[in-house]
């Protein structure tokens, strides 16, 4: 099985503001190519792209494709669950959005604290345990945006588990809050497989500062990206890379790094934490893009795009109109969106979010570099 998996979170869409406006043209072309290059492992879940993502497989793969020459997973929305006959119900849906009979690999979604009450005192496992018995599971696993005390207690408090998906990247690693490294270490203690998603850092680490960029290709030549995946490609006990593809070059040029991929070697990984050190001298909000706090604002502010601005400026280190500048300007004529001044501090975004970004407390920062008069706006008081 080659490493790269095809995340099904950032599917391209027909109108960026929608989330269930998926191309599935473009996403037929995209799995397409991905299989004809020998890679078969796809990754959705039942809120990706508001039930549209588990529908765009079907369409892409299993209606062309024999069922026994592709893998998919899928995941039980843990937030989302609060009473026992949604399990079957949830489960039954998933079967048919995929077009499937049986699902390779089935997780329970984002195990963390805020999500206990998914887990209905131990009954959402024992249904998954009863699904893989029955067959419509191949492998049962799970995902966690939690540190790795609560990590390994999940494990011995659900012993079935075959399987683990961690956000792992090489800016994460030694994160005191998400903790890369620890929930590694406690995977491999317990000799679970792993999937990883975020290698990239929701595209982050695509876009480095230049002086790590300028790093990297004077040692080798390779572009940030393939730094990014080989580092954790490369990771003992690691079967899957998951990267969420939004577009044609980037399932093409994510091929082609897979295609032979190469762990890092010592001098590469005594670079890496040069990058590092550089990225976090210069870094602003390490939000990834998951969007899962979107649907909780209620002033309908579209967070990590706000984010993703906010970062890019600060890594121009300049108080200067920039085209990011330019992009919040953009941002805010549209008038479709509140803007980070209009953020109301009523703190349903925080449990949302699986980096724990105090949200409400960057986007003060967010609107104190681009809502004032450089920008056009008017700042407004606390």
């Amino acid at each position: 099985m080659k490493k790269l998996g095809f995340g099904l979170m950032r599917l391209p869409k027909l109108d960026k503001d929608d989330e269930s406006s998926v191309e599935y043209e473009q996403v037929d072309k995209m799995a397409e190519t991905f299989m004809k290059n020998g890679f078969n492992y796809f990754d959705t879940a039942y809120i990706y792209h508001q039930g549209r993502s588990e529908v765009a497989f079907k369409h892409a793969v299993t209606d062309h494709y024999p069922r026994e020459s592709f893998i998919i997973a899928d995941k039980m929305p843990l937030p989302f669950i609060n009473k026992d006959e949604q399990l079957e119900n949830i489960f039954q849906d998933q079967l048919e959005r995929l077009g499937v009979d049986y699902i390779d690999y089935y997780l329970m979604h984002n195990v963390c604290e805020s999500s206990e009450d998914g887990y209905l005192n131990g009954k959402t496992y024992e249904f998954l345990k009863q699904k893989k018995e029955e067959g419509y599971i191949k492998h049962l696993g799970f995902s966690a945006h939690d540190s790795a005390e609560y990590v390994e207690e999940f494990i011995k408090q659900n012993p079935g588990m075959e399987f683990i998906q961690l956000q792992i990247n090489y800016l994460d690693w030694e994160n005191n809050v998400l903790q890369a490294r620890k929930c590694y270490e406690v995977a491999q203690k317990y000799n679970l497989p792993i999937v990883v998603m975020e290698p990239l850092k929701g595209g982050f680490l695509v876009n480095v500062p230049k002086e790590a960029e300028k790093l990297m290709c004077e040692y080798n030549g390779q572009p940030p990206i393939q730094w990014a995946l080989r580092y954790v490609a490369g990771l003992p006990g690691v079967f899957m890379v998951l990267s969420g593809m939004s577009s044609y070059d980037q399932l093409k040029e994510n091929i082609e790094i897979f295609d032979d991929i190469k762990p890092l070697n010592d001098e590469e990984h005594e670079i890496i934490k040069k990058v590092v050190e550089i990225i976090n001298n210069n870094i602003a909000v390490e939000c990834t893009g998951c969007n899962y706090c979107l649907s909780s604002c209620p002033e309908n502010i579209v967070i990590p795009e706000l984010f993703q601005i906010y970062n890019h400026q600060m890594i121009q280190n300049t108080d200067n109109f920039t085209a990011y500048g330019n992009a919040y300007i953009n941002y805010a004529k549209s008038g479709e969106h509140g803007l980070a001044g209009d953020c109301i501090k009523c703190q349903a975004c925080i449990p949302k979010c699986p980096q724990h970004i105090n949200i409400p407390e960057e986007l003060v920062k967010v609107r104190d570099t681009f809502e004032i008069p450089l920008y056009g706006f008017n700042q407004q008081e606390e």
